[in-house]
């Protein structure tokens, strides 16, 4: 009877590895499989049709000067480059034929390297820095968030948001909200222009200025 009890056991765990088995090999092909894929396509994006690296048996050449010199076999192509002492790049391979430019490669990636940089030196994140007023703002807070707001701008060239909320009943005096949001964007109006003038959202006026660009 024990001996019988064993041998089901041993059935058993015989068959939840068989289970196992089929159920991890399939992922471990699989993965395998992504593997490749992924390695293949970064091949593919990484990959630089320069000289000896192009694949294609014929293509269109163009010269450095812009002189199409026709379809010419990749051999052909490659010693024209050479006798120029230039490289040959595979500039359009999708077209039918391809496309093919002689040019000093080297120096083709520097330039497009340095105008990177130069593009990435003019571009500028927008800012947009708050200050907040009141109706009864007194003449020291006017003066002191007007020099603040005049930093902002001729400092660090960012915009300001000029917010000016209604507590309470308040709200009916929006002329006198709107006077003085107007006071301080012309306090400022010699270093910077009025991108949206003065509006009402909610209990809240509100207007944008931004630095003053010079002519």
């Amino acid at each position: 009877m024990l001996v019988g009890k064993m041998s089901l056991l041993i059935i058993i765990i015989i068959f939840i590895m068989i289970l196992q088995r089929g159920r991890l090999c399939p992922l471990f092909i699989f993965e395998n499989h992504l593997e490749v894929v992924s390695i293949n396509k970064q091949k593919k994006n990484t990959e630089n049709f320069v000289n000896d690296e192009i694949r294609c048996k014929e293509m269109l050449v163009i010269t450095d000067k812009g002189e199409k010199l026709g379809l010419l076999p990749k051999s052909k192509a490659l010693q024209e480059a050479e006798n120029r002492g230039l490289d040959l790049v595979l500039v359009s391979p999708d077209s039918n034929p391809p496309v093919a430019k002689m040019m000093d490669y080297s120096r083709f990636r520097f330039e497009q390297q340095k105008k990177a940089k130069e593009m990435k030196k003019k571009q500028k994140t927008v800012v947009v820095q708050e200050i907040q007023l009141s109706p009864t703002i007194e003449k020291h807070d006017f003066e002191t968030k007007a020099n603040k707001a005049r930093t902002i701008i001729v400092d660090k060239g960012n915009k300001v948001k000029v917010t000016l909320r209604f507590y309470g009943r308040m709200i009916v005096h929006q002329d006198l909200g709107k006077e003085v949001i107007d006071k301080f964007v012309e306090s400022l109006s010699d270093c910077s222009t009025v991108e949206s003038p003065v509006k009402l959202d909610g209990r809240t006026l509100f207007a944008v200025i931004a630095p003053k660009i010079e002519k």
